[in-house]
């Protein structure tokens, strides 16, 4: 269906390249380059836009004072935000002021094209007839996994490719990033759809049972083997079995594992001949697997039978664009199942605090917070003080009075106000927490506080190996992990800064700690 989206960019070129993917994705693009000339043609048009594309930095009306300016109006089209690199601080005050989603320059067409449709389903309230229909069997379809960030669209993009085919896969990812829903997507668009899909969590069986548990036993087998079982690889036969956390299966098992993989036959406790099984094996670890092998506790040649395809799920932290898309999906679902009458609804405030903290347990550990406080909802939106243990977590996000800031109520945006009325810091400056005491007065004064320094202690010029390590740590913490573009705008190739990462024994996921 098309749609009339208004683009609010003062940069010709960005707004030729935003017009072209929008009249790709079958809509009409309305053209302003300032915020004030976006408002005034919002106003001619009101009622036919669909949805706001803006970006934050203009002339004469920037993107906040339009924000405030459609609030004003009582205005509530959705709008995309474009924000430069990094800068969370200016996403969330985005959020606070309204904005329904974010996306960073330079957006590609896929992202461009998730966000629109987010917020047409907005619009037209499509998605919830979507989350009502949805089945309950456990069946997952990639439809049904919830995404907008380009790092999560490409992971999607490998495992579409991954299900026409049988060959293993193996899920990398923390705890909670969704590892599972993946496999079972897979399973869903394979040959191996409605065929048995088992699931095995390596880590959570007694070793002593391992064997069993995957492999089965005759009666009699062993000491309390009373009856005969099948185990999880016949249980999958013509489908697919999910190993969680293989990292976690004990080697003497590993061996067994290899010949079910290399030959398509198990070897069941007690039994005088093996059995034939065809099963399509997915695995997930939030371990490094390479590691594992390094330190002898992972086979070498299982390792290299089960990393066939490779797919690595970020964290949550690392794709912030998703959080958005996931509350609203979450808040529906769970207001559907605990059937409340009224629709609720997630204030801006929430949404700019949920958005901004980094969600260490990931999908798993929002999905808890969104239904605790689904649960627990009084009202029909749900608001910053319906995630206390959230927000005690993030400097500067208070529920009363605390350092000098109050929550300030503002229609649906809760926006904090003392201080000048700015935000304080949703992270910590990027700068390394301690400075040398003896450093040059005269740098000391007049550096800023997330300045790499050029003379050492003594006032000499430092070595560029520490200058160039330093620039690196900065830069990871910067851009929050995303390799591709602190190699980017390092200027140096993947490779290379693996490379470097290596010999200066930097964590990229912590790059300001000791390394080990």
């Amino acid at each position: 269906m098309t749609s009339q989206i208004l683009v609010i960019d003062d940069d010709p070129v960005q707004r030729r390249l935003l017009t072209n993917m929008i009249e790709r994705l079958g809509h009409i693009a309305h053209l302003a380059d300032n915020g004030r000339s976006g408002l005034e043609l919002l106003e001619r048009k009101r009622g036919l836009i669909s949805v706001i594309l803006l970006d934050l930095m203009m002339p004469e009306m920037n993107g906040h004072g339009f924000l405030e300016a459609i609030a004003e109006r009582g205005i509530d089209t959705p709008v995309i935000v474009q924000t430069g690199q990094g800068g969370i601080e200016t996403v969330v005050l985005a959020m606070q002021a309204g904005a329904f989603d974010f996306v960073v320059k330079p957006v590609s067409p896929e992202r461009l094209n998730v966000a629109i449709t987010n917020a047409l389903k907005l619009d037209h309230r499509e998605s919830r007839g979507r989350a009502s229909k949805r089945s309950r069997s456990g069946t997952v379809a990639f439809d049904d996994v919830v995404s907008a960030s380009p790092a999560m669209i490409r992971v999607l993009d490998l495992a579409r490719r991954a299900a026409q085919s049988n060959i293993p896969i193996v899920l990398e990812g923390e705890s909670g990033v969704g590892k599972e829903m993946v496999a079972r997507a897979i399973q869903h668009a394979s040959e191996r759809a409605g065929k048995p899909f088992v699931t095995v969590n390596c880590g959570a069986i007694p070793h002593n049972l391992v064997e069993s548990i995957l492999f089965g036993h005759e009666k009699g087998a062993f000491t309390g083997a009373t009856d005969k079982h099948s185990g999880k690889f016949a249980d999958a036969d013509g489908g697919t079995l999910f190993l969680d956390e293989i990292g976690d299966l004990p080697v003497e098992v590993q061996v067994k594992l290899l010949r079910a993989v290399q030959q398509g036959e198990i070897e069941t406790i007690g039994a005088r001949h093996p059995q034939k099984v065809n099963v399509r094996l997915i695995s997930a670890t939030n371990k490094d697997l390479i590691n594992e092998v390094r330190e002898g506790r992972f086979r070498e040649d299982l390792y290299y039978r089960l990393n066939v395809f490779p797919i690595a799920i970020p964290a949550l932290r690392k794709r912030k664009e998703d959080i958005p898309v996931l509350v609203r999906t979450f808040v529906e679902r769970f207001a559907l199942e605990q059937r409340l009458t009224a629709p609720l609804v997630v204030s801006s405030g929430a949404m700019a605090l949920l958005t901004a903290y980094d969600w260490p347990g990931n999908i798993r550990q929002l999905e808890n917070a969104i239904f605790r406080a689904v649960v627990l909802a009084e009202g029909g939106e749900l608001t910053v003080k319906d995630f206390p243990q959230i927000a005690t977590q993030i400097p500067g996000y208070v529920v009363a009075e605390k350092s000098g800031f109050t929550w300030e109520e503002t229609g649906p945006a809760k926006i904090p106000v003392g201080d000048a009325g700015h935000l304080p810091p949703v992270y910590p400056h990027f700068a390394p927490a301690e400075r040398a005491e003896g450093r040059n007065a005269m740098v000391a004064d007049h550096q800023p506080e997330n300045a790499i320094a050029s003379v050492d202690d003594g006032g000499n010029v430092r070595k560029l190996a520490d200058v160039e390590e330093e620039l690196i740590r900065f830069a990871l913490k910067f851009y929050r992990g995303q390799m591709s573009q602190v190699a980017r705008k390092l200027g140096i190739g993947r490779s290379t800064l693996y490379r470097k990462l290596k010999d200066y024994g930097i964590n990229p996921d912590d790059p300001f700690s000791e390394a080990a």
